[in-house]
């Protein structure tokens, strides 16, 4: 990234001065290192599961064996010709049932995990990742998108929309809502968990309110600079999320650069 300098907009979209952008965003753009970082996240909320060692086998059966004109199923002892035990019979066991000691989380370096964060960030800078990502941003005035530490006390959801119609982000918030309306007319949603599009996420230096106060907008994420992770960047492990910062955790990123850097 060649900017050197971001403007600073207001609640109202107006523009209030020039931040310097931080040397983080001149990290080459890594997909590979980026996708690594975020399935090792996801990993680690797969719940294990496993069976009960003797599910299907609590029963006293025997196998007749060969000469008696049947099959040689093990049968329930004293139970007529009911077959147990076996795989594939009523009540019996499974043939590979999965275990809890399976290792499901995965794991990756120190290094490369801040690599994949300070990636994941830096793509958040360029409008064509964000468009190529599918979000609408021909009202967006600037790349990163930075705004006065105000939109961090901001208590309502109607103030909230009202900012993000003055900074241009509010068309990709419907953009979400109107995902969910299509899926649901196409019949996919029954007996299925419901899926829409990704809205713009929203980085604060500290939460006094827009946490709470944009948490009833679809897809719309807030985070503060210290939870902020790969997942909530490049959702899906594509980088290039909508981004918008405050004017404070713009300038606290290099701080994390300089502490994470190589």
């Amino acid at each position: 990234m060649g900017k050197t300098t971001s403007k600073v907009f207001d609640l109202q979209g107006k523009a209030v001065g020039k931040v310097k952008v931080p040397t983080v965003f001149k990290t080459p753009l890594r997909p590979d290192v980026i996708k690594r970082g975020v399935i090792t996240l996801q990993s680690h909320r797969y719940q294990p599961q496993g069976r009960d060692p003797l599910a299907g086998k609590r029963r006293s059966v025997e196998s007749l064996g060969a000469g008696h004109g049947i099959s040689r199923w093990p049968r329930l002892k004293g139970g007529g010709q009911q077959a147990a035990f076996a795989v594939g019979v009523v009540g019996g066991r499974q043939a590979y049932p999965p275990v809890a000691q399976k290792k499901i989380a995965k794991k990756i370096p120190k290094k490369e995990m801040h690599l994949a964060l300070r990636s994941a960030l830096a793509a958040t800078g360029s409008k064509e990742l964000a468009a190529s990502r599918g979000h609408i941003v021909d009202m967006i005035k600037d790349f990163p998108l930075v705004v006065a530490d105000d939109i961090q006390a901001l208590k309502k959801t109607s103030e909230v929309k009202e900012a993000f119609l003055k900074l241009g982000l509010w068309t990709d918030v419907a953009k979400v809502k109107e995902s969910l309306k299509e899926r649901a007319g196409k019949g996919k949603t029954r007996g299925r968990r419901t899926k829409h599009a990704v809205g713009p996420l929203i980085v604060v230096a500290e939460n006094n309110g827009i946490a709470q106060a944009a948490n009833n907008l679809l897809g719309v994420d807030v985070s503060t600079l210290s939870n902020l992770n790969v997942e909530l960047l490049a959702p899906g492990t594509h980088p290039g999320r909508l981004t918008a910062w405050s004017k404070s955790a713009f300038e606290k990123l290099n701080e994390l650069h300089s502490k994470h850097g190589d």
